[in-house]
């Protein structure tokens, strides 16, 4: 598959601080371009490690597989790096979780954002769509989120601002994005996660003529699906994890599109988990910065095969990988092919 980019930005020139030590950077986005590669090289470990266990039937198995490859990659790199979105609170797990320091100390300060494995439960039966994910950003890029939903909508790049949102009717959506795209209602396609609680959902969109893509799992790929030219998915909605919805923002950071999001809080408890974050108001409708913001780098590779990414294929010597990684400063997307040597790499340690 081809590598897609456009040109970089101006090279600038700042004073940064790397544990102490006074450096200048002729080129800004060198440290993004590292991080980048470095990014994929995480995800890439991780899907690698899972696939190992598709259709086993052990998901959790999948997903500890997964995390182990991640924190030992992201230990591995040069950063001064706190995961902000991970594996849940500090006592709930006990790798990758909110605030645990990763990297070397060394390199510059990142927040990190993570599901090692989204889509266990389809690993674990052998379906489609399953990625690793990860993002980074500078110090404070990513709206801190507890574990709990999140409503969410998303279209692509290249529309007039604001042509869908949340607060309006499936029929209005759908009727205001056709006039947007040129096209009919019955041309548009969307996506979401096949769940009892979009039944309703899934009732008014089918009233309105428009096609339906149902995923079992992994909210993010189909979001990134809606933003990409081929995807095949001009809307995505529904309800997900928060943690997804802000890793899907990133993602679109970098991949252009709009999304909107809004936490939902089912009982008390999540509405006392949302003020222990600091989040004064629970209903705010947050839009695609408001969730990830500043320079943001993403990446994530195919653990099964899917529409969007290919899986992982082993073989006894080695795996070839495909991953996808996008910077929010140039708006560059690259496809990578990533072929492994079992043997070399167990040789160089």
């Amino acid at each position: 598959m081809p590598i897609v980019s456009v040109p970089s930005a101006q090279n600038r020139v700042c004073n940064c601080h790397y544990s102490g030590q006074h450096v200048v950077m002729t080129d800004l986005l060198d440290v993004d371009r590292n991080l980048a590669m470095e990014a994929v090289r995480v995800t890439e470990t991780a899907a690698i490690a899972a696939v190992r266990l598709m259709g086993g039937g052990d998901e959790r198995a999948a997903d500890q597989a997964a995390v182990e490859a991640v924190h030992s990659a992201l230990n591995n790199m040069i950063m001064d790096g706190t995961v902000r979105i991970g594996e849940g609170l500090k006592g709930e797990a006990d790798k990758l979780y909110t605030g645990e320091r990763v990297g070397n100390g060394d390199g510059p300060k990142v927040d990190v954002a993570l599901v090692p494995l989204e889509g266990k439960s389809i690993v674990a039966r052998g379906g489609p769509n399953a990625l690793s994910v990860i993002a980074m950003a500078e110090q404070g890029g990513f709206l801190e989120v507890p574990d709990i939903y999140m409503d969410k909508l998303a279209v692509g790049p290249g529309l007039p601002e604001g042509v869908v949102d949340l607060d309006n009717s499936p029929e209005k959506n759908l009727s205001q994005l056709a006039e947007a795209k040129n096209c009919q209602v019955k041309d548009l396609v969307v996506c979401l996660l096949d769940r009892p609680r979009h039944s309703q959902l899934i009732a008014n969109i089918r009233e309105t003529g428009a096609r339906i893509r149902i995923i079992l799992d992994g909210d993010v790929s189909g979001i990134i699906q809606s933003a990409e030219m081929d995807g095949g998915v001009d809307m995505y909605c529904g309800s997900g994890g928060a943690s997804q919805g802000v890793l899907a923002a990133a993602a679109l950071r970098g991949l252009g599109g709009q999304m909107q999001g809004r936490l939902i809080l089912r009982n008390p408890e999540e509405a006392a988990l949302v003020k222990g974050m600091g989040i004064e108001d629970p209903d705010r409708k947050y839009e695609t910065a408001d969730m990830a913001f500043g320079h943001i780098t993403f990446a994530a590779t195919g653990v099964t095969y899917g529409a969007m990414l290919e899986g992982v294929r082993t073989s006894p010597t080695g795996a070839i990988t495909h991953s996808l990684v996008t910077r929010s400063q140039t708006g560059t997307l690259r496809y990578i092919k990533g072929h492994h040597d079992f043997a070399r790499r167990s040789k160089s340690g």
